[in-house]
């Protein structure tokens, strides 16, 4: 029921933007200009021509074809004087994004309800809508850019790994690759926490972290076995004295969150892999179809001579460390009910003064290694310079140059939304998890050297859907600024247009 709830939920926006945005700009904008017609020529049988403008795969032009496929029959219905590619036009190109929103939401419930089983399809359906508001995610849905689908595959590949279908995810992750290929990183990424998660203490139904409200008896049993025997005892007991299906965890939770802490990154490390290695050649029959794709992946590359397909020299790898810095703080900003609130200003001062010596030797770690990001590996890249359509040339000019000492000052900004998200994910993750991931964000973002907030989307997701946020307030405020910036961003796309002297054409301001 939550499913089909957050399904018309979310084509209640969807539908009415899209037909409100199709008709204010009918044209194809920014990289459309690139996409649409790649994806017309698809359309019209031409599979072999390609503009070397274009930097992805053609994963998105593959889907729309089955997309259009799929309405074709009544597309000929309201005119059957229409051929197949004649109905790919701009708007019902733009359309595949928007039942791929829909979808994506779908699969956001979906993980939500298979990583918090007692959340409860209300809350789940509230936390989903919210999530499909955000606003580097709902913006692109109007448009034809890969975005949504790359997001939609890869959280769909997600998924498949967290109920174990593992060679479904690995098919999932040649398609997201074949969508964008920095999505080898988030097959990666997934490859591994399923690796984490392979047969751990509860058989592999569920992977079990601190402070999770556990609704099966069976597995508090296992649990309990594997921590302490007169925890085991003790649940044990109030098994037969109250036979209930659901227990809160409250009287085990520090506990097991203690046991985890004391077992420390190394001993997390060392267990997976006794883990592992017990079971070494089931595991290595389950994760073979990764490493597939993966030999696919590095083939491609070395073919190619490089990771993208188009515009090579605009796009070349390069050590933008400032990169995965601007991402922190727009995630933190994104979240900041729950990363700048008193309470969590709170939690973090009281986490330094448990390790005052520690915790300051970490911190100056953290400011020099930003300092040195900022001065040395901060780039300002000729499309971020020149082009006035985008919000980051804006951001670049008014706040971080604004003066010579801004992109200094900016830096304890940087380091404290880190901490703070650390601090988040670490209640309810793995340290080995949290490690990962941000390995896998720094992979992501640091060769990057253009600065777009529409590549923190994927990441930002992983981030909050792991935050597990329970407070209804927080998530009320966030919903209610995802709906500011998004009135405002579309507002200013649609009605605030503007030319160019030495180009012609309208312009409108995009993220």
């Amino acid at each position: 029921m939550g499913r089909m709830v957050v399904a018309a939920i979310v084509s209640i926006w969807v539908i009415p933007m899209s037909i409100l945005v199709n008709r204010i700009v009918p044209d194809p904008y920014m990289d459309e200009i690139f996409h649409i017609p790649q994806a017309q020529q698809y359309c019209g049988g031409d599979f072999k021509s390609w503009d070397p403008m274009i930097t992805t795969p053609p994963g998105l032009y593959y889907l729309s074809l089955a997309y259009v496929a799929s309405l074709f029959p009544v597309i000929r219905f309201t005119n059957a004087s229409l051929s197949f590619s004649e109905s790919c036009s701009t708007p019902v190109l733009r359309s595949t994004n928007g039942a791929l929103a829909v979808i994506c939401s779908i699969i956001v419930y979906e993980i939500l309800i298979h990583l918090r089983p007692a959340i409860g399809e209300r809350a789940a359906t509230l936390y989903t809508v919210i999530l499909a508001m955000f606003p580097l995610h709902w913006f692109f849905t109007f448009l034809y850019y890969t975005d949504v689908a790359s997001l939609t595959v890869v959280l769909a590949m997600y998924l498949a790994c967290l109920k174990q279908h593992y060679w479904l995810s690995a098919l999932l992750g040649g398609l997201a690759i074949f969508i964008r290929q920095t999505n080898v990183v988030w097959m990666l990424f997934v490859a591994c926490i399923g690796a984490i998660n392979y047969k751990s203490v509860l058989n592999g139904k569920d992977h079990i972290q601190p402070d999770h409200p556990v609704t099966s008896i069976e597995k508090i049993d296992r649990l309990a076995d594997k921590k302490r025997p007169e925890v085991a005892l003790n649940l044990r007991h109030r098994k037969m004295s109250n036979s209930v299906n659901t227990i809160n965890l409250s009287s085990i939770k520090m506990t097991v969150h203690s046991s985890s802490h004391d077992a420390g990154m190394i001993g997390e490390v060392q267990g997976i892999i006794a883990r592992l290695w017990s079971l070494k050649w089931e595991f290595l029959m389950s994760f073979t179809p990764y490493i597939l794709v993966l030999v696919a992946f590095v083939a491609f590359v070395i073919r190619n001579g490089s990771l993208v397909l188009g515009a090579k020299e605009a796009h070349a790898v390069s050590p933008h460390f400032a990169q995965i810095m601007y991402f922190g703080l727009v995630s933190a900003a994104a979240m900041a009910p729950m990363h700048f609130s008193f309470g969590q200003i709170s939690v973090l001062c009281q986490l330094f003064w448990k390790n005052k010596l520690l915790n300051l030797f970490l911190g100056l770690i953290a400011l020099t290694v930003g300092l040195i990001a900022v001065h040395f590996f901060s780039i300002a890249h000729p499309y971020l310079l020149a082009d006035n359509r985008h919000y980051p040339f804006y951001i670049w000019r008014k706040v971080i140059t604004a003066h010579w000492s801004m992109k200094y000052l900016l830096v304890p900004l940087y380091v404290y939304s880190w901490f703070s998200i650390f601090s988040i994910l670490g209640k309810f993750q793995r340290k080995i998890w949290v490690l990962i991931y941000f390995l896998a964000c720094a992979a992501v973002l640091i060769p990057a050297p253009l600065i777009e907030f529409r590549y923190y989307t994927i990441p930002f997701y992983f981030m909050i859907l792991h935050s597990q946020i329970d407070d209804n307030r927080s998530w009320s405020l966030i919903g209610i600024l995802y709906m500011a910036v998004n009135i405002f961003t579309m507002m200013m796309f649609l009605f605030r247009s503007f030319t160019w002297a030495h180009e012609p054409g309208t312009q409108r301001f995009i993220w």
